[in-house]
């Protein structure tokens, strides 16, 4: 409406002017030396706006024929523009998507066409990646690394191809270069803060976790765990070197992650030794009732140096009856007092704790059973039989870290990198091996585990003599436990001797029938009525299969499939090459 108004406005002052120069008598006269002219005011003003509409007209003309080549130059660049980006955009996608080809094709038809666009260089850099030509993605990602809008991209393809070629050194380099340009880059503080884990330099991680703190890329809770993670794989490493230190360092540890297992254990042992007894008995139950664990459990037994066995039994029953019974924990709890109580001596007590776990025991479990019918009966048989149980039971809880099983909590992953990534977690339980070997074994550690005690037998008169059976020696492994008992006659009742027990999928043979001996002492202890009347087979080879969880990074039979495979128990005079990633590194700097 306003311009509606405006415009209307304007006309009206047009009309007046004309008006006025139309109504202004007399004549305009010029004169130029003999040239004179004389014409009326209103034809004056005609010709001298039909004069400057010719110039306007006339400069148009004269400048758009001057800017026509620039014009060109900038459509046909324009044009070639578009077409390299174009090329870029359907090159990515073709990167995305997998197609080595075409992403070739797209990289080199952006590079021709739009060689300073980064995107370009990009796209040159992951396709030669695709294609596994390492030295050309290098060399672009160095170009791109001298250039100020590229340097940190640069940087970070850069230290992927460091760690695909296992140079650990380089890779810290270039991640510490990063850093410096941009301290908030996630990537190179996630780096160079897992490199020094891995080198033990404790000082310099806690200076790159206070810059994360620093940049924002922590907040303030995850800073306090992070760092009593730290400060306890320092006290751990300097327990025997300096422990003044490992104690200052530890003890603030507590403070920031008080339900911190390793922090909570290595903290009450320095209490204790400093005799200060309560304290340490509270460290360990506030730790023991977010996160119940053996070590704990251990270290509450001896939280008071010179206490008896049956003193410890009646502490670590007060640790367990801490925690609930509709806890995970709980199990954690009984078998501590199992230990404890086998360790006392009160055989009674460690059985009735464990007897609601011996039908679908634990590794931990069946290892406590064998030493329970150890130490208690001196029952030799039953102990190897409850071994044997063991090594096809379940897992129990373990230090697991992004499908890395340890034997020992670690500050980092040796997989990702990640701090404080290991958890006191049950990893997935172990593939099934073959069914009939695991049906024959189980018939096999029933049968052991249902007989009755062995007992001492003597030979008839008119044989031989038969030497007493000595004390069932520990369980040994497969590789020297592999004779086969010798069944004896015997008089009175008709028991045979304990047989030896091999961790096989099959029972062993005895020696073959002889003259002395009857065809029911020759056949095998462990076979059912149904096979009396059949031949006995011939000794099988005790194997026992080994299995791995789906979670364990471990050997594969074949051999890794790329270079990122970890090469794991591989004997150091038949060793292949390093692998790459973080494992590499982990093992490169000797954690």
């Amino acid at each position: 409406m306003l311009r509606i108004v405006l415009f209307l406005v304007l006309i009206a002052l047009a009309a007046a002017g004309a008006a006025w120069v139309a109504d202004q008598p007399g004549d305009l006269v010029l004169t130029a030396g003999g040239f004179r002219a004389s014409t009326t005011l209103p034809r004056f003003v005609f010709l001298l706006g039909i004069f400057a509409a010719a110039v306007v007209l006339v400069w148009s003309i004269v400048t758009m024929i001057w800017r026509a080549p620039g014009r060109l130059r900038r459509r046909r660049h324009e044009k070639r523009h578009a077409r390299g980006r174009h090329a870029i955009t359907h090159g990515l996608l073709a990167i995305g998507h997998g197609d080595t080809a075409l992403a070739r094709r797209h990289a080199d038809t952006a590079r021709r066409l739009a060689a300073n666009d980064p995107l370009a260089l990009l796209l040159h850099a992951q396709s030669a990646q695709l294609e596994g030509n390492r030295d050309e993605a290098q060399r672009v990602f160095r170009v791109m690394a001298e250039r100020e809008d590229t340097r940190l991209l640069g940087l970070r393809g850069l230290f992927i191809e460091a760690q695909r070629a296992d140079d650990a050194v380089g890779a810290v380099m270039i991640a510490e270069e990063a850093i410096k340009l941009s301290p908030s880059s996630t990537w190179a503080s996630h780096a160079v803060l897992g490199f020094r884990c891995a080198r033990g330099d404790w000082s310099g991680a806690l200076a790159i976790l206070d810059s994360n703190l620093s940049a924002g890329l922590i907040d303030k809770a995850a800073y306090r765990r992070q760092r009593g993670v730290l400060l306890t794989a320092r006290a751990l490493e300097l327990e025997t070197m300096d422990r003044d230190v490992a104690r200052e360092s530890v003890m603030e540890a507590i403070k920031l992650a008080p339900t911190l297992v390793p922090a909570a254990v290595l903290a009450a042992r320095f209490e204790s030794e400093a005799h200060q007894v309560r304290r340490s008995m509270k460290l360990v139950e506030a730790a023991w009732l977010a996160n119940p664990h053996p070590d704990l459990a251990d270290a509450y037994a001896h939280v008071k140096l010179g206490d008896s066995a049956r003193q410890r039994l009646q502490r670590v029953e007060t640790l367990a009856a801490k925690t609930p019974a509709d806890k995970a924990g709980h199990v954690e709890g009984q078998l501590a007092i199992a230990r404890a109580a086998i360790d006392a001596s009160e055989f009674a007590r460690a059985r009735a704790v464990l007897a609601p776990y011996v039908n679908d025991p634990t590794q931990r479990v069946a290892l406590l059973m064998a030493e329970l019918e150890r130490t208690e009966h001196g029952d030799g048989g039953r102990a190897r039989a409850w071994t044997l149980r063991a090594v096809r039971a379940r897992h129990d809880p373990a230090w697991t870290a992004d499908g890395y099983v340890s034997d020992r909590w670690r500050p980092v992953s040796p997989v990702t990198g990640r701090l404080d990534a290991f958890q006191w977690q049950t990893p997935v339980a172990s593939l099934p091996s073959d069914k009939g070997a695991t049906i024959e074994s189980s018939a096999f550690e029933e049968a052991m585990l249902a007989a009755p005690p062995p007992k001492r037998v003597t030979a008839a008169p008119s044989e031989a003599p038969v030497e007493p059976p000595a004390a069932a020696p520990d369980p040994l492994p497969a590789a020297q436990d592999n004779s086969p008992p010798e069944a004896k006659e015997t008089t009175g009742e008709a028991a045979k001797e304990e047989p030896a027990v091999t961790p096989a999928a099959e029972p062993v043979n005895p020696a073959p029938e002889t003259a002395e001996s009857s065809p029911e002492a020759a056949t095998p202890v462990f076979r059912t009525r149904a096979d009396l009347g059949k031949p006995a087979p011939a000794p099988i080879q005790a194997v026992i299969p080994i299995v791995r969880a789906p979670d364990d990074p471990g050997i594969d039979d074949e051999g890794p499939s790329d270079e990122f495979a970890e090469q794991i128990g591989t004997p150091r005079t038949h060793a292949k090459a390093q692998a790459g990633g973080w494992r590499g590194f982990w093992s490169r700097w000797g954690a």
